[in-house]
């Protein structure tokens, strides 16, 4: 089998960069230089989308980054000992020891083994210190070697690997305790934090005297826990990203739910809350049923306030109900733009009446302008269920969508547009939510998610919707259109300006999210006759291509203040931001928020204020520059972005020529090197 890590995949004692993006650049260049990658930027990518996820830092000044990429044409493991340490999210602070961890799409079973193995050696406090005391790139090399050839520490899950503890893996049925706990660890890559988090807790649990078994949910491979070890435990800990595999087998235990990293970070506490969970009978448990699954898991997961589960369930219907608007609204523009703006009066006429064999008056571009207009137009009509189904599901799982979709459909009827569909939703979820929590007969339980719980959700969601609050809603709809149907001049300009300072306030984030949710909301409710909601579209979507453009521009401008990552990422950054996708900007923030952020909050209130002013409407929800034809007053939507990214570029260059540190600083931070 090839070597993992070679003297040329090995880094140490320098500087990669203030940021993880830095730091991970650097390393999958030096995977694509040793020949095991086929490209820098993909693997990179992969990386750093893995990043993005769930922060990679573990306690101990650890980082492990990692991916699958198709970029890898070969497993690789790259180490940098850093001489300036990055904050790669762990509670105790930036990491100096850094793994990266590349493995192929197709990565075979022993080599993901091994990097699972070198994961797990991490937590152990004599290899890492070893690392750090290692004088050359070889003695690195031959430590990690070292470890990947011991055997990994047994765990008393049946698999190998399992993390669980030497004594229990002889004997499933003995406990050293009083109380017996199983667990599963599971990440989306299933590499690194799958198997740290296991052995963690079984360590944790060792020292409270626990009997401790679990079963990884890796891509090494995992035999599930043994049916008598589950029936004997009293509770089950669920350190996880992604769903559980097989979740019915624990099915009436109580149930501690944490992302996976937790498991890593604070597993004593993890265990502690188990054995809590264990003697109160009021602790969540996992259903018979099977219809709690990740998104009501992370909902309900201790910590999380009623605001975060709110905007979690939201964004839930928003990002399902895209798909319909985007499809939809496209189709719609391609309608007008074949037939013309008249084709509304016509299409169902046309359509009905009317084929290839009979084309109606005006010829072919009318009769295929009349389709994707009523084509688009039936996609439309899902976007008020979609939204209020896929709330629902986001608080109550799949039983939650039936009553969902059903008030969102009665609240298209009354027309409450889409704010009767966020009400409807929620209530939906909500009440599918507290059904699903009955105490129930056995025999009943198979009947709750595909009967019970659709049924009686639909007549509470709905019936509500009917007699209280479909009403005043659709008034409060009706208003809010009048409102914005009448802006203009000022009132117009200032909308634009505070959707533009949201948009590039946190380039992705939740306050951007805020103002893109409320965009996409309203654009079915979008016509010739109220074309505010386009508006306000393209007023969102220009405003969020501003920043990663202008750091583009700006890498142009005056190459020097930026580093060789940043340049590179510039290059990356023009595409980013003519699709419209404002994270392209991040590494430049994360690097330098202070003089980023605010320069791109000015760029994006320019051009919010001009794309207002001007009146450029958009009927597609994203695609940026390359959705044009869905684009009205195309030739401002360009000019609006042109301000704001050129404003925003100088403003940037302004701000690192002048508004630099304190010579005081400097020379603290100058300290260490001549100590």
């Amino acid at each position: 089998m090839t070597q993992l890590i070679t003297p040329q995949l090995v880094t140490l004692d320098q500087n990669l960069g203030d940021s993880p993006a830095d730091v991970i650049r650097v390393l999958a260049g030096k995977v694509a230089v040793s020949g095991r990658a086929s490209e820098v930027e993909g693997l990179f990518a992969d990386a750093f989308a893995r990043e993005q996820k769930t922060a990679t830092g573990v306690p101990g000044g650890i980082a492990i980054p990692h991916c699958r990429s198709a970029a890898v044409t070969e497993p690789a493991l790259a180490m940098a000992r850093l001489a300036h340490k990055v904050d790669f999210g762990a509670k105790d602070g930036p990491a100096d020891l850094i793994f990266f961890i590349a493995a192929p799409d197709g990565a075979d079973q022993e080599h993901l083994k091994l990097l699972s193995k070198l994961a797990r050696s991490l937590i152990k406090k004599d290899f890492t210190a070893a690392l750090r005391a290692a004088s050359s790139e070889q003695e690195i090399v031959e430590l990690v070697d070292g470890a990947l050839a011991d055997k990994p520490a047994a765990h008393a899950a049946p698999a190998p690997a399992a993390a669980a503890a030497p004594a229990a893996a002889e004997s499933t049925t003995a406990a050293p305790g009083p109380k017996r706990l199983v667990a599963v660890t599971a990440c989306p890559t299933g590499i690194a934090h799958t198997y740290m988090a296991a052995d963690s807790l079984v360590a944790a649990a060792q020292e409270a005297g626990i009997d401790l078994q679990v079963e990884t949910q890796g891509s090494s491979g995992a035999k599930p826990l043994d049916p008598a070890v589950i029936a004997a435990a009293d509770a089950v800990i669920f350190a996880v990203d992604v769903d559980v595999r097989g979740k019915e087998r624990f099915a009436g235990k109580p149930v501690i739910n944490a992302p996976v990293k937790r498991g890593i970070d604070e597993p004593a506490k993890m265990v502690q809350e188990a054995l809590a969970a264990a003697d109160d009978p009021h602790a969540r448990r996992v259903p018979h049923f099977g219809a709690e699954e990740q998104a009501e898991r992370e909902a309900e997961e201790k910590g999380e306030h009623i605001g975060q589960k709110l905007k979690r369930a939201l964004l839930t219907g928003v990002s399902y109900m895209i798909p319909f608007v985007a499809g939809g609204g496209l189709l719609i523009a391609l309608g007008f733009l074949l037939g013309g703006y008249d084709i509304t009066a016509v299409a169902d006429k046309v359509v009905l009446e009317n084929n290839l064999g009979n084309l109606p008056e005006g010829g072919l571009a009318i009769y295929l302008g009349a389709v994707a207009f009523k084509i688009g137009a039936l996609s439309i009509g899902f976007l008020v269920p979609a939204l209020a189904g896929y709330i629902a599901y986001g608080i109550a799982d799949r039983p939650g969508i039936a009553p969902g979709f059903t008030a969102g459909a009665v609240a298209g009827f009354m027309g409450a547009g889409f704010l009767g569909g966020l009400v409807g939703g929620l209530l939906a979820g909500v009440v599918a939510h507290w059904i699903g929590t009955w105490q129930v007969p056995r025999w009943l339980r198979g009947l709750m998610p595909v009967v019970i719980i659709p049924l009686l959700g639909s007549i509470v969601a709905s019936g509500l919707m009917f007699l209280v609050l479909g009403g005043p809603i659709k008034n409060l709809t009706d208003g809010l259109n009048a409102w914005l149907s009448g802006m203009t001049g000022a009132s117009a300009v200032v909308l634009g300006i505070i959707l533009g300072l949201m948009m590039c306030f946190d380039l992705g984030g939740p306050v951007n999210k805020v103002a893109y949710s409320f965009a996409v909301a309203g654009l079915g409710a979008g016509a010739v006759a109220n074309q505010a909601p386009w508006q306000i579209m393209a007023t969102v979507m220009a405003a969020g291509m501003v920043p990663p453009l202008a750091m583009a521009l700006a890498t142009l401008i005056d190459k020097k203040r930026f580093s060789l990552a940043e340049r590179e990422n510039g290059k990356a950054a023009w595409l980013l931001g003519a699709s419209f996708i404002s994270e392209g900007a991040i590494p430049f923030a994360a690097a330098d928020p202070l003089r980023v952020i605010p320069a791109s909050m000015v760029g994006g209130a320019l051009t919010g204020a001009l794309c207002m002013a001007t009146g450029v409407t958009s009927q597609a929800p994203h695609g940026g520059i390359f959705v044009f034809f869905a684009i009205g007053n195309l030739p401002m939507f360009v000019i609006s972005i042109l301000a704001g990214t050129v404003v925003t570029a100088l403003i940037v260059v302004a701000l690192k020529r002048w508004a630099v540190r304190k010579p005081a600083e400097a020379e603290a931070e100058a300290v260490p090197a001549t100590v």
